[in-house]
Order: C-alpha cells, then structure tokens, then sequence
C-alpha cells in the first residue's frame, strides 16, 4: 500500500512540474521571484523534449509500482500518461519538438512581456 502511494506521489509531483514547466512563466506576472525557480525548471523541460531524455521522476515512479506488485511502463510520463489524453498515436521525436517548441514559445511570449515591463529590475 505504502509502494503504491508512493508511486501515485511521484504521478503527481510529475505532473505538477510539468504544469509549472509550460505555466509558471504566468506565474512569474504575479509572483516575480518565481522567475528564478522557473527558469531551470523550464530549461530542464525543454532538454527533456529536444533531446529526447526521461525525467528521473518516471523511473523513480516505476521502481514504486514494481514494489507494490504493480508493472511498470516503458517510455517517459508524457508518453504514458498525457499523449493517450491528446494525440492518439505514440510519441515521435517530431511530436516531442513541438511540445518541447510550445515551453519555449509561451514562456519567452511571457519573460519578454516581464522584461519589458521592467520586472527583472525589481529583483
């Protein structure tokens, strides 16, 4: 039982970072010193998708769900879990450009916007 809350946790934990990877730039208009925490994590999230790496969190989250007795899954957490939500086919490097494109986009449409309002110099 304990494996298996754990296992859930780490589900969680991943999908809040990613949630706070593709928005926590708009985060940043309310909370300015959040920029400092967001942008690693943003960094993080975009080589995860340009270069095709696994998040430490999915294999952490499998090691738990074999020692609750559960199997594991191969592929990443976006693969696993968000791609069935949105696209019907399996991940492609071509699919992993555009997610890893949209980080990018939103959150430099959003640091731009700060950077010119004059936030950065309040910090």
């Amino acid at each position: 039982m304990i494996y298996r809350l754990a296992a859930d946790g780490m589900l969680l934990l991943h999908l809040a970072f990613i949630l706070f990877v593709i928005s926590g730039g708009l985060l940043a208009i309310w909370k300015p010193r959040i920029i400092w925490l967001h942008l690693p994590a943003a960094i993080w999230g975009m080589l995860i998708e340009f270069i095709g790496w696994i998040c430490p969190l999915t294999p952490l989250e499998n090691h738990f769900r074999k020692l609750a007795g559960e199997g594991g899954y191969e592929g990443g957490f976006i693969n696993h879990y968000l791609l069935p939500l949105i696209y019907p086919e399996s991940l492609s490097i071509k699919t992993q450009y555009v997610l890893g494109g949209l980080v990018l986009i939103v959150n430099a449409v959003v640091y731009f916007w700060l950077w010119r309002r004059g936030t950065w110099k309040r910090q």
